[in-house]
């Protein structure tokens, strides 16, 4: 940890510098982008946005879930990446601000997702969350993210279902996953998720 805090920006540079994320094939499948965006609280600390779905929408909703969707067509990841996170908090930054990225993960519902890491540093009170896809916007701390993770066993799978405990909730994959490997990597584990399971109930 430097300078007691995870989400310091020289760590995160260092750290996803120093890791090599997987990618996986589409194979068929269709390509989404997820965000990670590192901002800060009115005093200085780095928090980065989590959200919730409205529970009308018609995919996964009520579910926590980073910014992110589907890679339209002609469009990079990365392009994707800035622009669902544009259209979900209002958040405008260049793909410069991209520092790194994380393993690909392969969901239950046919989707490969790229998880991207952006520096912002703006005033996470300043979002202006899209109603039609944001619900409530949760501000992680560094102490919120370094938790332990759970693993949970099923009949369903050989792999182990992951939880991250977050507040009062138990955050499922994919983004259980993706934010489970960030926590690695920004203590040095270059850990894999691609072993993680998604609930039985998210398997549509």
């Amino acid at each position: 940890m430097v300078n007691g805090d995870l989400l310091n920006r020289d760590h995160l540079v260092a750290s996803l510098a120093a890791f090599e994320p997987r990618s996986v094939e589409l194979d068929g499948r269709r390509s989404a982008s997820v965000v990670i965006v590192v901002m800060r609280t009115a005093d200085g600390t780095p928090v980065f946005p989590v959200t919730k779905r409205p529970s009308k929408m018609r995919a996964h909703p009520g579910q926590f879930a980073l910014p992110g969707g589907s890679v339209d067509p002609g469009e990079s990841s990365e392009q994707a990446a800035v622009r669902e996170l544009s259209e979900e908090l209002g958040v405008d930054v260049p793909e410069a601000n991209i520092i790194g990225r994380l393993d690909d993960y392969v969901t239950r519902s046919g989707f490969v997702i790229r998880p991207f890491v952006v520096w912002s540093g703006e005033d996470i009170g300043g979002l202006v969350p899209n109603p039609d896809e944001v619900a409530q916007v949760y501000a992680v701390t560094s102490e919120e993210l370094d938790v332990d993770s759970r693993f949970v066993t099923i009949e369903e799978s050989p792999n182990p279902v992951i939880q991250w405990p977050f507040r009062t909730s138990l955050i499922h994959a994919p983004t259980g996953a993706v934010v489970y490997q960030f926590r690695e990597v920004l203590n040095g584990r270059n850990t894999r998720i691609d072993n993680l399971e998604q609930p039985v109930f998210a398997w549509r």
